[in-house]
């Protein structure tokens, strides 16, 4: 009896950036055509992952302008057992997208998500000054807009435009170069290991027992201890009462190291919680 192909939900719709990342991964686990679940937001993704709705789930984790994507912390943090079991990193590149047998005098109104209007505002006040614009839920949906209507421009990546049937006007429209989004690949907790590597990263929520003084001091002097050089660290509110923070920790180690086993153990009787969000190889 033939093996099913593994099922990988991603924020939709087609041609989103985060389908983008899922068929990247099915890549390197050598899916040439992968079974995908369309999801209409991250807390889905999460959701079909822990539900069983799919085996791997796609989410976007940090973007190289904006920062830590909350929308993903949170889930790990409060809401999923999910664990990463990998990265990939994406070169973010917007093109300017139309209709077929537009030309650009023919545009009116520029569509887009906030992130992608936001990241070409060069671009769009030197060669379409004056444009109306329209918030879009994605880069991939302003694509399909813009497919269908000769007045509108949209803001996408290649990839949405091939899928939805625009044409790319403008490539690489974006006012800073090297926008990068980091993306993980998720798993039900326990899931094996899907990726081999030399070099391992792992990332941690850490829950404290009270607020107070020092106790960011006595963390970090655990992983100092253990000779573990941290490359994150970031708070985030608990959502339970204002002043009350957690911490999202990451550094370049396998979780089964020697130190990082001894490192762990002691926050584990120094913290409320001790959550390993993944130990998964990196480039």
């Amino acid at each position: 009896m033939p093996v099913s192909a593994p099922v990988f939900a991603y924020l939709g719709p087609a041609g989103t950036y985060t389908h983008e990342a899922a068929r990247a991964f099915a890549a390197r686990l050598g899916i040439d055509e992968p079974a995908l679940l369309e999801c209409a937001s991250f807390d889905e993704v999460f959701d079909a992952v822990d539900r069983g709705k799919c085996e791997f789930g796609v989410v976007a984790k940090e973007n190289s302008l904006e920062g830590s994507v909350t929308a993903t912390l949170d889930n790990f943090a409060f809401k999923s057992q999910a664990s990463i079991l990998g990265e990939h990193v994406l070169d973010i590149h917007h093109c300017l997208v139309l209709h077929p047998d537009a030309k650009l005098e023919d545009v009116t109104c520029v569509a887009s998500h906030a992130q992608g209007l936001a990241q070409c505002r060069r671009f769009l006040a030197e060669r379409l000054p004056g444009r109306a614009t329209i918030t879009t839920s994605s880069t991939a949906e302003s694509a399909r807009m813009a497919a269908e209507d000769v007045h509108v421009a949209g803001i996408a990546n290649a990839f949405a435009a091939e899928l939805h049937g625009a044409r790319v006007a403008e490539r690489d429209i974006e006012d800073h170069f090297g926008n990068q989004t980091l993306f993980a690949l998720i798993g039900r907790q326990g899931h094996p290991a899907v990726f081999r590597g030399e070099r391992y990263k792992t990332s941690l929520a850490l829950f404290l027992q009270v607020n107070r003084a020092g106790t960011l001091n006595m963390i970090l002097s655990e992983f100092a201890y253990a000779g573990i050089d941290l490359s994150m660290i970031q708070s985030r509110p608990t959502k339970q009462q204002l002043g009350d923070y957690m911490f999202f920790i990451e550094f370049e180690e396998s979780a089964n190291a020697l130190a990082v086993q001894t490192a762990l153990n002691c926050l584990r009787l120094k913290l409320r919680e001790v959550k390993v969000l993944g130990s998964y190889p990196v480039d």
